[in-house]
């Protein structure tokens, strides 16, 4: 663990971290090294499922480090955005799936790293933006990327020109949150929601992210291909065989 980022056992397969860097969880090198720190032992521990939530009450994250980035020159901006930016890579690149459990605000690359998790739980008073222009940037997480993805171009472009804060019952009607609790109720929301992911094939989970995410990157027909060279792989190294043999003799499979 770091100073400001902990994590700790919550179930079989489950691990929940917890930021908290006063005031308010701003993205500097410290959470980012913590950050880093919780991927590797998620791996080490082989995880089945991050919940990713916040302890400084009213912020999820409030954004990237603007102090720090007052005081840097281009060469060191850009070292800071190549940090900034791994952290949240190795988040969704990561094996293990992974839910952003938000309360309070999530902006910027607060918001970049939630949309980097495999699925998003929100309180019903958290909000969601990306105001970098209000800074005369843009999001330099994949912000650019991964919001058009999720909620659509316009909407997308409407959100990041406008820098307005998204509150949380528009982004689950847009799909920028996939599940709306009650205020306060995002961890608990999450843990509940991590313990019926973690009861399925994590491999076969893992492959439903990539084979939908390469939906919006191949043409169909590659895409297609995709997805039967994902299948394929699972029932030949994967879980399925454990799968297939439990539905037959009507138990519970036991996956790793």
């Amino acid at each position: 663990m770091t100073d400001v980022v902990s994590w700790t056992d919550a179930a079989d397969g489950v691990l929940v971290a917890t930021m908290f860097s006063r005031p308010a969880n701003a993205l500097g090198p410290p959470i980012l090294e913590g950050l880093d720190a919780l991927i590797d032992e998620a791996e080490r521990r082989r995880t089945k499922v991050l919940v990713l939530t916040s302890a400084i009450p009213g912020f999820f994250v409030a954004g990237a480090d603007i102090k720090h980035m007052g005081t840097v020159d281009a060469a060191s901006f850009r070292t800071y955005g190549d940090t900034l930016r791994g952290a949240t890579e190795r988040l969704a690149e990561a094996d293990f799936l992974s839910i952003a459990a938000i309360e309070g605000v999530a902006l910027g690359g607060g918001l970049e790293l939630a949309m980097a998790a495999t699925l998003r739980v929100s309180g019903a008073d958290a909000a969601f933006g990306l105001p970098e222009v209000k800074l005369g940037l843009i999001p330099g997480a994949a912000g650019t990327q991964r919001l058009p993805r999720l909620v659509g171009r316009g909407r997308a472009i409407e959100i990041m020109t406008t820098g307005r804060k998204v509150p949380a019952a528009e982004a689950h009607a847009i799909g920028l949150v996939d599940r709306l609790a009650d205020a306060g109720g995002a961890r608990e929301a999450a843990l509940a929601l991590a313990g019926e992911l973690a009861a399925v094939s994590i491999p076969a989970a893992a492959a439903v992210v990539r084979s939908v995410d390469a939906a919006f990157d191949l043409p169909l027909a590659e895409g297609r291909q995709f997805e039967i060279d994902n299948i394929q792989e699972l029932f030949e190294s994967g879980e399925a065989r454990e799968g297939i043999t439990a539905f037959l003799e009507k138990r519970p499979p036991k996956f790793g």
